[in-house]
């Protein structure tokens, strides 16, 4: 029989260390696991290796000093071409960044998920990736064709953020929004993965959602199930919540004044999860009656 492996946002955090190398699910700033982040955030974890297709998630680990490394294919808010923190910070020089094609990063994932230290692939041949990128190397087809292709080097992972629709208490978990993105990829190259949600459901309510095979990401490559209404907040997560336009503006405003983000963090990222649920929601009656 399947444990039990529901979890605090706090015990997820607090099985984590500095010096990892921790993968973020999700997609820019879609069904990122937010509530993780912000619960990572009010830990001392850091020096931190990010592996992300990055969004916020990287923004606020970079506006806190808490990432050495950053592997990543961008960092984008979507409808913000590139995060303002992790401009600010590649701009001042506080992290190293290992940039890689997005094919390349999926394959690197699906190396490490497959216990292989590398993948051939075509992508990033004759790129400015393999010139930023001066570690990777190169392998020849020991076939007939004799074809030079990339060895992505497997991003393994000690540990998984991702977030999902809904999951059962074993650690099943189902997306129902029109991308799984590659979070079944990043809990499967992890040595220990945890997914955030916004409901926990029985397992036959899996079933009942949707189809089978929205059923992503399987009990086996999951330590911890996290239940977080609007774990995903300011990001989408389709359907249950598109991104808050709204909070992401003034996010992004914050972020480009010393003074506007010391307000910002101590309005909304100073306290725990409920507080910030609370700010978010005065924000926007505050919003109303402007």
């Amino acid at each position: 029989m399947s444990r039990d492996k529901t979890m605090t946002a706090e015990e997820v955090v607090g099985r984590l260390r500095s010096g990892m190398t921790i993968g973020i699910g999700g997609w820019g700033s879609r069904r990122k696991p937010m509530a993780l982040v912000r619960a990572l955030l009010r830990s001392d974890v850091t020096d931190l290796t990010v592996v992300s297709y990055g969004g916020p998630d990287v923004g606020l680990l970079a506006a806190a000093g808490r990432i050495r490394t950053l592997v990543a294919a961008f960092v984008t808010l979507d409808s913000v071409a590139l995060e303002p923190h992790f401009r600010a910070a590649r701009e001042r020089g506080e992290l190293e960044l290992v940039e890689l094609d997005e094919a390349m990063f999926m394959w690197g994932l699906t190396a490490a998920a497959h216990r292989l230290p590398f993948m051939p692939v075509r992508a990033g041949l004759a790129s400015d990736v393999m010139r930023v990128n001066p570690s990777l190397r190169t392998v020849t087809s020991p076939y007939e064709d004799g074809e030079e292709l990339v060895a992505v080097p497997a991003l393994r992972l000690d540990a998984a953020l991702v977030h999902l629709n809904r999951a059962d208490a074993h650690g099943n978990a189902q997306y129902l929004g029109p991308d799984p993105y590659f979070d079944d990829l990043f809990c499967e190259a992890a040595d220990s993965a945890y997914v955030s949600c916004e409901r926990i459901v029985d397992s036959a309510g899996l079933l009942g959602a949707a189809g089978p095979q929205s059923l992503l990401v399987k009990r086996a490559f999951v330590d911890g199930v996290v239940e977080a209404p609007n774990g995903a907040h300011f990001t989408s997560c389709a359907p249950d919540h598109d991104r808050d336009e709204a909070f992401q503006r003034a996010y992004v405003r914050a972020a480009g004044d010393p003074e506007s983000w010391a307000a910002f963090t101590a309005r909304f990222l100073s306290g725990d999860e409920q507080a910030y649920r609370a700010a978010v929601a005065t924000f926007h009656e505050e919003g109303k009656t402007a």
